[in-house]
């Protein structure tokens, strides 16, 4: 079952210039990587002058995405956009809810 992945990176906004090429080596390599289905990139506009991006990738499986994330070349590019950031990159892993959410009702008497 395909799985999404959704990446938060907050940078500094100074430094958004040396980030950017950084993420775009990430995208280019990840399209050539067994499991990838897509991606997007996205940047946070609300609340206004919030500088983050949010990452959002879809995985054939966990351990495909698992195999991409703990590579020597996406581990390289990650530990630089780590440094640029002054933070860790955070990760989510999502599956979809199969059957959707089934609420309970109380019953009546």
């Amino acid at each position: 079952m395909a799985i999404e992945v959704f990446i938060r990176r907050r940078f500094i906004k100074e430094k958004k210039e040396a980030l950017a090429p950084l993420i775009v080596r990430l995208r280019s390599l990840a399209l050539a990587q067994p499991g990838y289905i897509s991606g997007e990139t996205l940047k946070c506009i609300d609340p206004a002058g919030e500088d983050e991006y949010l990452v959002r990738s879809t995985w054939r499986s966990v351990e495909e995405w698992k195999t991409w994330l703990h590579g020597d070349k996406r581990t390289a590019i990650q530990n630089e956009i780590d440094a640029i950031m002054g933070e860790e990159t955070e990760y989510r892993i999502y599956e979809p809810l199969v059957g959707g959410i089934i609420p309970k009702y109380a019953k009546t008497e």
